[in-house]
């Protein structure tokens, strides 16, 4: 146990980098599915209703419970809307933002820097994406009603898009690990 305990502890840089590398592939396969349409469309509910991103659109909340496309359909009603509203345009900028914010984590292997602003910038990212647990209606569970009343609607009842949501408090923490250990890098320079 000692042995395991010693590797873990003698391991700590190794696993920062680890890190870095996994805030990159999300950033960069989550940013680079900002480019296609049921991505954009997916991510309107969350930015029509943030105080923080939803004068990007052009619609105002709550149209787009109108034009939904569900993942795997095009009804070409709901993307002309889109267009409209702005989302695509919106979708294409905030995915090049993520990847840049990916690339910035990852080359702080090798240049500090850099990699405390791509951690910052994270962390930055992190919590913006979790005021949506309080501003999206859609994050909770609805009370779609049915034969027998639904006993787990509401808050603390996460949907998928909250239980989505909610997992940014793990890339919050990360990016924080990243922006101290580049910070460390730093100070030892000087």
């Amino acid at each position: 146990m000692n042995t395991i305990i010693s590797i873990l502890a003698k391991s700590q840089s190794l696993f920062i980098n680890l890190t870095r590398f996994s805030i990159f592939v999300v950033m960069v396969w989550i940013g680079g599915l900002k480019a296609f349409q049921y991505e954009a469309d997916g991510i309107v509910p969350f930015v029509a209703n943030s105080p923080l991103m939803s004068f990007f659109y052009s619609k105002e909340t709550p149209e787009y419970n109108m034009y939904k496309n569900p993942e795997g359909k095009t009804v070409q009603k709901n993307i002309d809307w889109h267009k409209e509203n702005r989302t695509y345009i919106f979708s294409y900028g905030l995915g090049a933002m993520i990847i840049v914010i990916g690339l910035l984590t990852l080359l702080g292997i090798w240049y500090a820097k850099i990699g405390l602003i791509g951690g910052l910038l994270t962390f930055v990212m992190s919590l913006v994406t979790l005021s949506f647990l309080i501003t999206t209606p859609e994050v909770f569970v609805p009370n779609l009603g049915g034969d027998f009343p639904t006993p787990h609607y509401g808050f603390p009842y996460l949907s998928g898009a909250g239980r989505l949501v909610l997992k940014d408090v793990i890339m919050m923490g990360a990016g924080l690990i990243i922006a101290s250990d580049s910070a460390k890098k730093i100070l030892s320079l000087k």
